[in-house]
């Protein structure tokens, strides 16, 4: 009677929906790789990858399949179980923060309305830290696993940093959602294209804005806050006894990372798949899905664009200076507008 009752045109739209956001954030992230080289090349004034396939289109696939067939090597003094399961839940935490994200408005097939979102919940943003906070286990779990004292101070660098800079993150996000009043990524959406000055959140909290940014690339492990894959003095970091897929999941997790946190952060603070200029109520539903998937894919590529510029532009911090920015930079700014925040609301609202 239960099996009866499930609504299976609806289980199967979603599983469907799963299947294209897992699909595209795998291949976004593939080609991130390639774009990387690319910018850096550029930066560098040399060419990048130009061999494999017209300008060296195909470079990812070779990467991928060179990971892929190498040989699988598993440190004796390991514990195996763990070094295996390290690198697993880094790639599923990394891919799991897509279900609350909303991609477009809503689709009409057969009649049929599609909502362009996996789990439209009331509390999308906290989903997204609780997900975001399990994704430090995966550094921990590698670097504890591998017995190897270099990865173990890696992953205890990582858990560091993404403790220190979450609570940063969370405060900031705090003012917005004073100003908002929801916790669902679709409901603050929705707050942005029925703006009545048709403004997006990132003019209302530009701070807030610009702490999330330099924290979502410390959660991300990026340059110049990438220490815990210090190469130059901790030998390649929490993954250093990794190789094959294994090593590739950790790879492919980060820039899985930087595609999410740029969906966030577009979602949150400029306005998701709102297209500026664009009347999306003159248009039908299925354009104006379609418009809104293109401007939110333009608003995230573009913040994947400015991860990559700042990698290849500034140089790495130390690790004092990576926590004094933390705790004593950017969790003060972040407490201050958010009481300013509330100080304006209370004056506003009398």
């Amino acid at each position: 009677m239960i099996l009866l009752a499930l609504d299976w045109a609806f289980i199967l739209q979603k599983l469907i929906l799963i299947a294209v956001v897992v699909s595209a954030s795998l291949i976004i992230a593939m080609y991130s790789t390639y774009a990387e080289r690319k910018v850096a090349a550029v930066m560098q004034d040399r060419r990048g990858p130009n061999r494999a396939g017209p300008f060296g289109i195909l470079q990812p696939l070779a990467d991928g399949m060179k990971l892929f067939f190498k040989e699988e090597i598993i440190p004796n003094s390991s514990n195996k179980f763990l070094f295996i399961l390290g690198p697993c839940l880094a790639m599923l935490t990394a891919m799991m923060t897509s279900a609350v994200i909303p991609w477009g408005d809503k689709l009409e097939i057969f009649g049929t309305t599609v909502s362009l979102q996996i789990a439209d919940i009331n509390i999308g943003i906290l989903f997204v830290f609780g997900v975001v906070s399990l994704g430090v286990y995966g550094i921990m779990i590698g670097g504890w696993a591998s017995n190897n004292k270099f990865s173990l101070l890696a992953a205890l660098r990582g858990a560091s940093q993404v403790i220190s800079y979450e609570l940063a993150m969370g405060i900031a996000l705090i003012s917005l959602l004073m100003m908002t009043g929801s916790l669902s990524m679709k409901t603050i959406v929705e707050q942005q294209i029925n703006d009545k000055y048709h403004l997006w959140n990132v003019v209302y909290q530009p701070l807030a804005f610009l702490i999330f940014f330099v924290c979502s690339m410390a959660e991300c492990n990026r340059a110049p806050f990438d220490l815990p894959e210090a190469e130059s003095e901790l030998n390649m970091g929490f993954h250093q006894e990794y190789s094959s897929m294994k090593l590739g999941f950790y790879l492919f997790s980060e820039y899985i990372n930087m595609f999410i946190s740029s969906a966030v952060m577009a979602t949150l603070f400029f306005g998701g798949y709102d297209m500026p200029f664009v009347n999306e109520a003159a248009l039908s539903p299925n354009v104006a899905a379609l418009v809104g998937i293109v401007a939110l894919m333009g608003k995230i590529f573009f913040f994947i664009f400015v991860f990559m510029w700042i990698r290849w532009t500034l140089p790495r911090f130390r690790y004092d200076q990576l926590m004094n920015l933390g705790w004593k930079g950017l969790i003060p700014l972040a407490l201050a507008n958010m009481v300013a925040t509330g100080a304006f609301i209370l004056y506003f609202n009398k």
